[in-house]
């Protein structure tokens, strides 16, 4: 064994020899910024050693080391979108509070405490009471609160008693997207629905790999306790920051619904990704479920439930079902295609009639992995580019001096690229620099890093790999419906990348038709949004088990014509 200090987070730890300091950092509970889950090939995790900048998947203990994290990325500074968009929706709830009478029994009445509160509460309206499966610890009080005759405050669900309290609780309800990337959550009052508190933090499984194929791969090496495990304490240490936003208390909880894509449900259940990474790619689990959530490391109320959207498909998952909430492209006559734009790319397109859903693999160059100066959207990071008058300019976030790009600023940059000639309809880089394959858009004295800030051939290359998986999907869907662009009367997209990213330049590189430039709406956090709406109104949460099973789902990886189009999408559009 040897001790590593982190001198930064004056931290010291006993790692046993041979551990890389990349798993030192995470024994150390630190949050290190690992995209590619440790391969080494993203250099995201460099840290100080001996005056020596290493990567610390690459460097193992055999000494007692202090480490400097100076040099790694954080998961602690990202701008997170937590807002989002939805249909209005009435407020009706799947929790209930009645107040009752509970009467002291009386001679030759032969009918249990149990009993006896259920017709109270059938008397103040509740229906089916038979559903009331019996509590014995909630029973067990129940002879001394009929004791003392006074009127009490049930908290039930349709199929079980949460609470029974003299006064009525202030009782809450949390919704959380989990997200590859990013985590987001929402406190509401249970009494009304209003928003109280808003959280989000970095995805900590993001140390053990950018993407769900990496996490998914080291689930099937190392098992699910990891994986699982940190997403549920973030979730848990998240929901204790939200009650004390709100003046609550964390017992004030009564329920959490959840929503991800099909490998982060799955993760975040235990459940083996083993069904998602082997052909033909199906979930474990597809349904809508309800748990305790103490079963599920969740400390909120004793009797708090665990609410999970159901998934859509092998890699079309709770998210998009949320996506469906928050849109309801279901309803609507004119074809919308919906567009969520992440490591892993989930698109709906239809109208009332009929729903198509697929999803493709666009990997994460949008953000920020896989891009040698690519970074998550943190303070000066270069957000927007221009090109005018032979002059580039660019905006960074916080207008902190530019330290690399963030997925808007590399769909920017590559689209001014490609609109003045600097790269060619094949991807090919002429920057007209030194380095014709490199591209310098802020010189090293004139940045924040003393490096520069710069894009490379190989940067291109990624970007056209996810581009053309997106583009590819929509053809796909477009062909599959029998519509063309001039069909879809608007674009829904959802995310934070689709949010702040510049239709213009998601024209210009091919990511969507360009012609759907000008119907786009940014939806935000709709995944989100979906997870509240089943909150806020159980008809709802209801409604999400059926438009789960009607969409159709279309398996890119079985359709012959699929690898010709995202072939075909790999160029760039021509320009004028």
């Amino acid at each position: 064994m040897h001790q590593v200090h982190f001198i930064r987070e004056n931290k010291k730890i006993e790692v046993p020899e041979g551990a890389t300091v990349l798993e030192a950092q995470r024994m150390a509970g630190l949050r290190p910024d690992a995209p590619c889950g440790g391969a080494g090939t993203c250099k995201k995790c460099r840290v100080i050693i001996n005056g020596r900048d290493v990567q610390a998947c690459q460097t193992k203990v055999q000494e007692d080391l202090t480490v400097d994290t100076a040099a790694s990325s954080s998961l602690d500074d990202a701008v997170i979108l937590t807002e989002g968009f939805s249909e209005p929706i009435t407020f009706r709830p799947g929790i209930a509070v009645h107040s009752v009478e509970l009467k002291k029994t009386v001679p030759g009445d032969k009918r249990s405490d149990w009993e006896r509160l259920l017709l109270a509460l059938a008397d103040a309206g509740v229906p089916d009471t038979e559903q009331f499966l019996p509590d014995p610890e909630l029973s067990s009080s129940l002879y001394e609160r009929c004791r003392q005759g006074k009127t009490w405050h049930v908290t039930h669900t349709d199929r079980e008693i949460l609470d029974i309290r003299a006064e009525k609780g202030a009782f809450c309800l949390a919704a959380f997207d989990i997200g590859t990337t990013t985590l987001a959550g929402y406190l509401l009052d249970a009494s009304d629905g209003q928003v109280l508190a808003v959280e989000s933090r970095m995805n900590p499984q993001v140390q053990y790999g950018a993407d769900v194929i990496m996490r998914a791969d080291y689930a099937l090496s190392h098992g699910t306790e990891e994986l699982s495990g940190c997403i549920r304490r973030e979730l848990d240490h998240m929901a204790g920051c939200l009650a004390a936003q709100a003046g609550r208390m964390r017992t004030d909880i009564l329920q959490i619904c959840v929503v991800g894509n099909t490998c982060m449900h799955h993760l975040f259940l235990r459940i083996s990704p083993a069904s998602l990474v082997h052909a033909p790619y199906t979930p474990a689990i597809s349904r809508s479920m309800t748990f305790p959530a103490a079963q599920y490391g969740l400390s909120i109320h004793p009797k708090g439930q665990l609410l999970m959207l159901p998934n859509i498909a092998g890699y079309v998952g709770a998210d998009t079902t949320g996506c469906l909430l928050a849109v309801r492209p279901d309803r609507k006559e004119e074809i919308t295609l919906l567009l969520d734009i992440g490591t892993n790319g989930e698109m709906v397109l239809g109208n009332r009639n009929r729903l198509v859903t697929c999803s493709t693999a666009a990997g994460p160059a949008f953000e920020g992995a896989k891009i040698e100066c690519g970074m998550r959207g943190t303070d000066g990071a270069v957000d927007h580019v221009c090109f005018e008058n032979g002059a580039w300019s660019f905006t960074t976030i916080n207008n902190r001096p530019a330290v690399g790009l963030c997925g808007s600023g590399l769909l920017d940059l590559t689209a001014r690229l490609v609109q003045h000639g600097f790269i060619d309809e094949s991807g090919n880089l002429e920057s007209g620099q030194d380095d014709p394959k490199t591209f310098f858009l802020v010189s090293p004295e004139d940045s924040g890093n003393g490096k520069g800030v710069w894009l490379t051939q190989k940067d291109i290359r990624e970007v056209q790999l996810a581009k053309a998986a997106i583009a590819a999907g929509i053809r796909i869907l477009m062909k599959t419906l029998s519509v063309t662009e001039d069909d879809i009367r608007c674009l829904y997209i959802a995310g934070a990348f689709g949010n702040y990213m510049d239709p213009a330049s998601a024209g210009a590189i091919g990511l969507i038709p360009p012609s759907l430039a000008d119907r786009i709406r940014p939806v935000g956090n709709a995944a989100g949004e979906g997870a509240r709406i089943a909150l806020l109104n159980t008809d709802e949460w209801k409604l999400a088990d059926r438009l789960a099973g009607e969409v159709e789902f279309v398996e890119l990886a079985a359709l012959p014509e699929f690898q010709d189009c995202f072939v075909d999408e790999l160029e760039f559009p021509a320009q004028d």
